[in-house]
């Protein structure tokens, strides 16, 4: 392609723009058109494209979103690397809206999502014991702690179908495994970007608890004007988390993200 980019980012619900002095450009993939025009500008020396998962008037909602054309769109920018903030809700007490989580698992509970390449002939398996890049999570929780803000290090993101939010009962089942955070779009964006052989690593900004807490009624069921609400709070923390990640990421990889389909492939 004429244009090309290092790092990759995703906005989710309320984060719509990023960069300043941008150019915008039109990206045409095998699998449709892409959310939106993504957005190219530089950080440091390093190109970075951005676009809006949900389109930037929202339009697209979690189980709509072309999440093939969005990741093979990167790829074919040569993008490397992409950054996937998102809003999302806490299914525990101890994470708190405000609080960023740097997820290192993620349960799918979606269905019906395009959520691979590779449809045939030949079978592709890839590995999904460890779905984030070790590298870009050990720099988002460095620089986070750096910067003093209440991050936790690791936690398993549920992802729902939506549009709509969880039921109680099933908000119950999912803080009964001990998972902590709720999310509409991680599936399948992070396990394509990893088909792709693109490192990835969520950054989880927490905006409300998901149908309140139980025996406290002071806390309220979520809302999309709640999630709105704390998300525009925190957005000025998150582009700048966000500018300082991009800043450490090496030139050079060091993880095993990059190698995925040498042994991914079976005859």
């Amino acid at each position: 392609m004429e244009y090309k980019a290092d790092v990759g980012v995703f906005g989710g619900s309320g984060f719509y723009s990023f960069l300043d002095d941008v150019r915008e450009i039109t990206v045409e993939t095998p699998y449709g058109p892409p959310s939106d025009k993504i957005a190219l500008a530089k950080i440091g020396e390093k190109t970075v494209a951005f676009l809006p998962r949900h389109g930037k008037g929202h339009t697209l909602p979690p189980h709509m979103i072309n999440y093939r054309a969005n990741i093979y769109a990167m790829k074919q920018l040569g993008v490397t690397r992409i950054l996937g903030p998102c809003a999302s809700g806490s299914l525990q007490p101890h994470v708190k809206p405000g609080d960023f989580v740097i997820c290192d698992q993620f349960v799918n509970r979606t269905w019906g999502r395009k959520d691979t390449f590779y449809d045939g002939p030949i079978t592709t398996h890839i590995g999904g014991a460890e779905p984030y890049c070790p590298e870009l999570r050990k720099i988002a929780i460095e620089t986070a702690r750096e910067k003093g803000l209440p991050v936790h290090e690791r936690g398993t993101m549920v992802v729902i179908q939506g549009p709509r939010f969880s039921t109680k009962a099933e908000s119950r089942e999912f803080s009964s495994h001990g998972w902590e955070v709720i999310n509409m779009t991680q599936y399948p964006e992070v396990v394509l970007a990893r088909e792709m052989e693109i490192c990835y690593a969520n950054i989880t900004l927490i905006t409300d608890y998901d149908v309140g807490l139980e025996g406290n009624p002071d806390i309220q069921p979520v809302s999309h004007e709640m999630v709105l609400k704390v998300f525009n709070e925190n957005i000025g923390k998150l582009k700048d988390l966000l500018y300082d990640i991009i800043r450490r990421i090496p030139e050079k990889r060091n993880c095993r993200c990059g190698e995925e389909l040498k042994s991914a492939r079976m005859a």
